[in-house]
């Protein structure tokens, strides 16, 4: 499974002009599932992320997870993090899991985030949302497992 994580003060997620899923400070996750990924890797991507130490300590330093600091995950599918540039001007998207398998691996990352004691807001799979966010860093991070 890939990854975007941006560290945020806060995020929203709209559908057809409605707010679906919206969270203060915390973590704003976009994530897709790839060809081949297995069962395991969506338990494996939620804690990497849940104990990456990437938020500000009372020394100003990045060395609290978002499990210690009581954040929440706003968790939006994006099978677009799979894009293939390698040729051309169009991206391809066939790294990226089939549909069905990307929103089962998808759902299931969501439960492992929330089975971790970590208040979570979510998009809507395979629809087309508006994502707002205020970036606080800026922190932004690439997580491949």
């Amino acid at each position: 499974m890939r990854a975007l994580i941006q560290r945020v003060s806060d995020a929203a997620v709209r559908v057809e002009g409605a707010v679906i899923g919206e969270i203060g400070p915390g973590l704003l996750i976009l994530v897709c599932a790839m060809q081949g990924d297995t069962d395991d890797k969506p338990a494996q991507l939620a804690a990497k992320i849940a104990k990456l130490r990437i938020f500000r300590d009372e020394a100003d330093k990045m060395n609290l997870s978002l499990a210690d600091t009581a954040g929440a995950a706003l968790i939006v599918s994006q099978f677009t993090l799979a894009a293939d540039t390698s040729r051309g001007n169009r991206p391809g998207f066939s790294q990226a899991a089939p549909p069905t398998e990307g929103d089962r691996l998808y759902e299931k990352f969501k439960s492992e985030v929330a089975a971790l004691g970590i208040p979570t807001a979510c998009g809507q799979f395979g629809a087309d949302m508006k994502v707002s966010l205020t970036n606080d860093g800026p922190v932004t991070i690439w997580i491949d497992v």
